[in-house]
């Protein structure tokens, strides 16, 4: 039987098809304004003080991880159903999509590939944003984070991981994906690079081309 031909793209015989994880917040999603407004009324509900800006500056990790910072460990089970039943309710509509996102999603479909959601958000609140937003992704995978997303990434043949964190990074390489990142998030270029992405754009605005590119010539 012959090998099965491993670069990008295609999907015609001998050649594996092209999937392309994305990550949700801060790389398909401006999700801020919406993870603010969620904290705040996280805030109000319990009476617990919660710097929403400074929660917002450092999205990535898991929600347990910034509750962490505000709620005692016996308290942080407990916050999370509460965040997470107030959700819907107050992130969803604030919430936009970044430049270049539907673009990007749509560049893969073009290239014949299929489009994932690889995020560390609770999967239930990652769809809404993508009904809301119109972006349609191929599968939806949440409640991943670092190298726990080179899991979903093997599962689903990701060749390709785009994210904002060197948390993404991480889950790229664990699964022998290429990490494209993107300095949408909190972590600059610099961190990325260093972190050890293949490919740094400044926004996804830069994505299709780049995808087009590494298709046709498998060159990164």
């Amino acid at each position: 039987m012959p090998g099965v031909d491993v670069r990008p793209g295609g999907g015609g015989p001998g050649r594996a098809p092209l999937t392309v994880g994305f990550d949700l917040d801060m790389t398909l999603i401006d999700s801020r304004p919406g993870i603010r407004a969620a904290y705040e009324a996280l805030s109000a509900r319990t009476g617990v003080f919660i710097d929403a800006v400074l929660a917002t500056s450092r999205l990535g990790p898991p929600l347990e991880h910034e509750l962490a910072h505000w709620f005692p460990a016996e308290r942080v089970a407990e916050m999370q159903v509460v965040y997470r039943e107030l959700y819907p309710d107050h992130a969803i509509t604030p919430t936009v999509a970044l430049p270049g996102a539907r673009e990007a999603v749509a560049a893969v479909r073009r290239a014949g590939g299929r489009a994932i959601v690889v995020t560390a958000k609770h999967e239930p609140n990652a769809l809404l944003h993508l009904d809301h937003l119109e972006i349609e992704a191929d599968a939806v995978i949440g409640w991943l984070w670092a190298e726990a997303k080179a899991t979903a990434l093997r599962a689903h043949g990701a060749s390709v991981y785009v994210g904002d964190h060197t948390g993404d990074v991480i889950g790229a390489r664990m699964a022998g994906a290429l990490s494209v990142a993107v300095a949408t998030g909190p972590c600059g270029a610099a961190e990325l690079r260093t972190a050890g992405a293949g490919v740094v754009l400044d926004d996804l605005t830069a994505f299709p081309a780049w995808l087009d590119h590494y298709v046709a010539t498998g060159v990164v």
